[in-house]
């Protein structure tokens, strides 16, 4: 079969043969979903992914004789360690045929990579941040998957168990019902929130309404998130580019904050699936598929809840309820019939009961794993 070699990404070639590796080795998979190629190639740019200022990164390529074999990236960060009192290296954007072979070259030259490092241990897959999609798919592969999340075979997840991996965190995903009727809690909650003079729920119908609130609710996220496993708050030049990326995709009907006299408290981020839009655009904005992402998100019949949060002080008080009521009415509105929650961490009960509330079931499940060095 040849003989394995890895190889380090140091070129513009041989960094368009990692990001272009994955549409090989689906070829032959119709329900694939391909990245946006554009944000593939930002993502590995070190001028202007401002994520490598504080991480360490390495991209590897395996070649079995002269054929591409496989792909893996290393990622050290820094920051995150250093808030969480950590010395752990990361693996993330595997991709390969079915090869154990393979798969055990390339994690042996990422752990090796990391301990060269002084790492002590290794997780993945996980990326920069909990932004990045996170672990590998291990179960509901016969649904349909979605944009934001790992989209690998299900080969992968037994591969690298073989390399002594075992579970470190598992996420979960819920697919419910738009909820034409609210739960009787839900209700009571309600009536009680919407008297409180004190909140004020904010809705927009244009993007220039939702752009002053942007950066705002990142700041809010930052806030907000730090208890989030794999979370990396973002820095000033980050919300900038995070604004300015996703602002031309996002649906100001879909997003909704809730403030009072200080400024803002709570904040919820939902947007429609766009994921047949980028399947038949192939993953390529220019020069039209952009309008096939865009045509397919007013046509799509599914929310995707991206992000929330509330501040500390003000949680139990209600606010993420007003919030969701308000997603929901938009959702019925605009004619959409399921809501997806994204990822949910699979120890966050508080969060779970509530999809479960409104009857989600969960229909995948993601594993981040973990191995000593």
């Amino acid at each position: 079969m040849g003989e394995i070699i890895i190889k380090e990404v140091l070129t513009r070639k041989e960094k368009r043969e990692f990001i272009y590796l994955p549409s090989k080795v689906h070829k032959h998979e119709p329900d694939w979903l391909p990245p946006i190629y554009m944000d593939e190639w930002e993502l590995y740019n070190k001028k202007k992914n401002k994520s490598y200022q504080y991480a360490d990164a390495v991209l590897y390529l395996a070649y079995r004789g002269s054929k591409l074999a496989g792909r893996i990236m290393g990622i050290v960060n820094n920051r995150y360690n250093s808030i969480n009192k950590e010395n752990h290296g990361r693996f993330c954007f595997m991709e390969c045929y079915e090869d154990q072979e393979v798969v055990h070259a390339l994690i042996k030259k990422v752990e090796d990579w990391a301990r060269a490092k002084g790492m002590i241990k290794m997780v993945g897959p996980l990326g920069f941040s909990d932004k990045d999609p996170q672990g590998f798919q291990i179960e509901g592969f016969e649904h349909p998957q979605f944009m934001t999340c790992p989209t690998n075979s299900s080969y992968l997840p037994l591969m690298i168990e073989k390399e002594g991996y075992e579970k470190h965190r598992d996420l979960v995903n819920y697919m419910a019902p738009m909820p034409l009727t609210l739960p009787l809690v839900y209700e009571k909650v309600l009536s009680r929130v919407s008297k409180k003079e004190e909140y004020k729920i904010v809705e927009f119908e244009t993007k220039k309404e939702l752009k002053p609130y942007i950066i705002p609710a990142l700041e809010l996220m930052n806030e907000t998130f730090m208890e989030i496993y794999g979370f990396v708050p973002l820095t000033d030049k980050e919300k900038a580019d995070f604004a300015a990326r996703y602002l031309p995709i996002l649906d100001p009907h879909f997003i909704k904050v809730v403030q009072n006299e200080n400024g803002l408290i709570g904040f919820a981020v939902g947007m429609p699936d766009l994921s047949l839009g980028i399947k038949k655009a192939n993953g390529r904005l220019l020069p039209f598929g952009i309008f096939k992402i865009l045509r397919e998100s007013k046509r799509s019949k599914k929310l995707l809840m991206m992000l929330g949060g509330v501040k500390k002080e003000f949680r139990g008080q209600g606010i993420d309820v007003l919030m969701g009521v308000k997603i929901f009415q938009s959702g019925i509105k605009h004619k959409m019939e399921w809501i997806d929650s994204h990822l949910v961490l699979e120890d966050n009960r508080r969060m779970r009961s509530e999809w479960e509330r409104i009857g989600g079931k969960v229909i995948k499940r993601f594993r981040i794993y973990q191995k000593d060095l």
